[in-house]
């Protein structure tokens, strides 16, 4: 007992000790310290743990309350834009007017005169035109603005087309120009046939006479293609030249027979070309009647391969002031073939790099006569490689001043 009584008092001296209590009423350096007695406060062990771990913890600041976010201050209004006005712009003020001498009116200029009748068309009028007028009756009739072909046999490269002249797009006239390309038989043994035929502006039905006369030489050519083609290998010019113009004979007195007297003027040009699609021949064979042109284009020079006409004489003008071509029967090639128009023939050795070209007098007048015209067209089919289609049909009807026909074309390239 008295052990515990010891041991308790020296309990009571720690506790005395740690809460700051003087060992006793002697204690150097400190106040007399009395036991206040029972108190109502709780003192348990975990009462005293909190008390001790909150004297011994860092005091903390006070949290200060949240503040609202500050306003921004409003942007002041920037200065508008100013914008291209694409309305009709307001009118000024009017401003006082003062009195002034009357302006003589300007006299207004006279148009310039432009060369061309009044039934022609102006020169910067558009391509296309009016369409020829139609009969519900005969729509198989109808003639296409222009026509295009093409193709490739062998060496050679074909390209061809007929286009309405300016003229007759702006009456609305029908293209009086026609064009055939056929070929009969196949392989080596091959003949390529192309026809031109131009009907004379004299007569309504023109374009039928020239689509006829393509038709019927077509037909004659055809049948007799393996003796024709067999000549041509063999480079027998006396007896083609006889053949071919006893098929064009034919062929013209079967259209002049169905036709009137009257209507024989109306009779069309015919110019075509013989090509084997045989590599190995070279030998272009060109024949017919009327006016119409062919050249070759070698080292980018033209050359005119326009067949001599023995009996046409230079017929002097009005009052001696010049002249032009004309046959014993008093007619001019660029009036068309008549019974006494002479019978057309030549062949032509084609090397690599040639350009044979068969048209149409409404080309072969500005290819003669202007040389601008002539040296642009040289320009653009002298290239290593042929055009293509429409390249060629854009070459071929370019515009020439005064130049108003229908134009037909017919280019084979050489390789």
């Amino acid at each position: 007992m008295n052990q515990q009584g010891a041991g308790c008092g020296q309990e009571d001296d720690w506790w005395r000790q740690l809460y700051g209590e003087g060992g006793g009423d002697d204690a150097p350096g400190r106040a007399a310290v009395r036991d206040a007695g029972p108190s109502d406060a709780p003192d348990t062990l975990d009462d005293r743990v909190a008390s001790a771990l909150r004297a011994v913890a860092t005091p903390r600041r006070p949290t200060p309350a949240p503040q609202p976010p500050p306003a921004r201050p409003r942007p002041s209004p920037s200065a508008p834009i100013p914008l291209q006005a694409t309305g009709p712009r307001p009118a000024s003020p009017a401003r006082p007017a003062t009195p002034s001498a009357p302006e003589a009116p300007r006299a207004t200029p006279a148009p310039a005169p432009t060369g061309l009748p009044a039934d022609r068309p102006p020169p910067s009028e558009p391509e296309l035109g009016t369409l020829p007028a139609a009969d519900p009756a005969a729509l198989d009739e109808l003639v296409p603005d222009t026509a295009l072909d093409g193709a490739r046999y062998g060496s050679l490269t074909l390209l061809a087309a007929s286009r309405r002249g300016d003229l007759a797009r702006h009456r609305g006239d029908v293209r009086r120009d026609a064009l055939l390309t056929a070929r009969f038989g196949a392989g080596r043994h091959a003949l390529i046939l192309v026809a031109v035929a131009t009907g004379q502006p004299a007569g309504e039905g023109a374009h039928r006479a020239a689509h006829e006369a393509c038709a019927r030489i077509g037909s004659a050519v055809g049948r007799s293609y393996t003796r024709l083609a067999e000549d041509i290998r063999t480079d027998h010019r006396s007896a083609l030249k006889s053949g071919l113009q006893r098929l064009t004979d034919r062929s013209y007195g079967r259209l002049r027979g169905k036709s009137d007297a009257v209507a024989e003027r109306y009779t069309p040009a015919l110019r075509c070309l013989l090509l084997p699609a045989d590599p190995d021949c070279r030998t272009r064979v060109f024949f017919g009647i009327g006016a119409g042109g062919l050249f070759r284009l070698r080292d980018g020079a033209w050359e005119d391969l326009e067949p001599a006409v023995p009996d046409l004489t230079v017929h002097g003008g009005a009052e001696g002031t010049g002249g032009r071509l004309r046959s014993a029967s008093g007619r001019s090639p660029a009036d068309g073939p008549d019974r006494s128009d002479p019978f057309l023939f030549r062949t032509a050795f084609a090397r690599p790099g040639d350009t044979l070209l068969l048209c149409s007098a409404g080309l072969a007048e500005p290819l003669q006569q202007e040389p601008a015209f002539a040296a642009r067209l040289a320009g653009q089919w002298s290239a290593a490689e042929p055009p293509g289609l429409v390249a060629f049909l854009a070459a071929a009807q370019l515009r020439v001043a005064g130049h108003l026909k229908d134009r037909t074309a017919v280019g084979v390239w050489e390789a």
